[in-house]
């Protein structure tokens, strides 16, 4: 199956939040379909959440498995300091 320029621009936003995370500390793994990011705590293995990138009117999103928006595509440092917040919390 061919991936559509939408997946590309999934794929690419998610690498960029990916190494942000990693900076942090954060483990990733990218599933490659549909595009999502596995992101864990390596202290804490069952401390996992996984993240995708959705289109919307004002851009692209990062987006929590639950549905609620992370943050703007555009800026992966913010959302990734979102994610750790989040899985800090649940330690």
């Amino acid at each position: 199956m061919s991936a559509t320029p939408r997946e590309h621009t999934r794929t690419y936003y998610l690498g960029k939040l990916a190494a942000e995370l990693e900076q942090r500390g954060l483990t990733t793994l990218l599933r490659p379909y549909p595009p999502a990011l596995r992101v864990n705590h390596p202290d804490a293995v069952l401390l996992a959440e996984t993240v995708d990138c959705v289109p919307a009117a004002d851009g692209w999103f990062y987006r929590w498995s639950w549905g609620e928006l992370v943050g703007l595509a555009d800026d992966p440092a913010l959302a990734a300091e979102r994610i750790v917040r989040v899985l800090a919390a649940r330690r």
